[in-house]
């Protein structure tokens, strides 16, 4: 029997959940409060499936061009979630991350993010990571001025630049889905999505569930992977 092809990091940007709140004339804020509830659900799912490394899109740089009452609501909610939710995450053998610049972000938040990824630092079935404040753009700038901070002298390979990301130890993702439509990467993992596949959905975010997630996993079971080599 051959075996299942899975990809070993899954990554999401996790979109609509405002189109979702529209169609039920809810306020974008309770949108946003669903999409982190399906978190819990696919951090299960996903350990289910055998995934090793899932991570997602919550919030972008970008972002912060966003009404102010939005962006202050997503910061409580990233407050909440982080508070109520750490222990059933590493019930579930899930290790916490966070990936992203540290600045913007409130001092408080960033102590319940840091104590979150001491909590959960030795479990090792998922690494659960969640992009808040990230940029691929700026992941490389941030990357490349730390190089010439230490030797600006030294010509720059790849291996070099990608010990300075943030995450320099999780491999590149190998799936990422984009939910609602939307066919752009909006500046998720630039670098190291350079041959990930793709898997888009008009389902928004907090209707994505076990059997979406079922068929973007068979369409990526399905596929070859050449990494710029020929066919076999």
């Amino acid at each position: 029997m051959t075996e299942k092809k899975i990809p070993t990091h899954l990554a999401i940007i996790l979109d609509g959940n405002g189109r979702w709140a529209k169609k039920r004339n809810l306020p974008r804020l309770m949108g946003h409060r669903a999409g982190l509830r399906k978190l819990e659900d696919m951090v299960r799912l996903v350990k289910r499936e055998g995934i090793r490394y899932f991570s997602v899109y919550a919030f972008s740089t970008e972002n912060w061009n966003r009404p102010q009452m939005e962006v202050t609501g997503l910061m409580s909610l990233f407050r909440y979630y982080i508070r109520r939710k750490v222990d059933e995450i590493k019930s579930e053998g899930a290790r916490i991350r966070f990936c992203g610049r540290k600045d913007r972000l409130p001092e408080d938040l960033l102590a319940q993010m840091k104590w979150a990824e001491d909590y959960t630092k030795d479990e090792k079935i998922l690494d659960f990571i969640l992009c808040i404040n990230y940029g691929g753009r700026a992941e490389i700038i941030d990357a490349v001025n730390k190089l010439i901070a230490e030797n600006p002298q030294t010509p720059v390979t790849e291996q070099d630049l990608r010990k300075h990301f943030y995450l320099p130890d999780v491999p590149d993702p190998d799936l990422i889905i984009r939910t609602s439509g939307e066919l752009r990467l909006s500046n998720f993992w630039l670098w190291e999505s350079a041959y990930s596949e793709y898997y888009f959905t008009d389902i928004h975010w907090p209707d994505f569930d076990e059997a979406e997630l079922k068929r973007a996993l068979e369409n990526y079971a399905g596929r070859e992977r050449r990494y710029g080599g020929l066919k076999s």
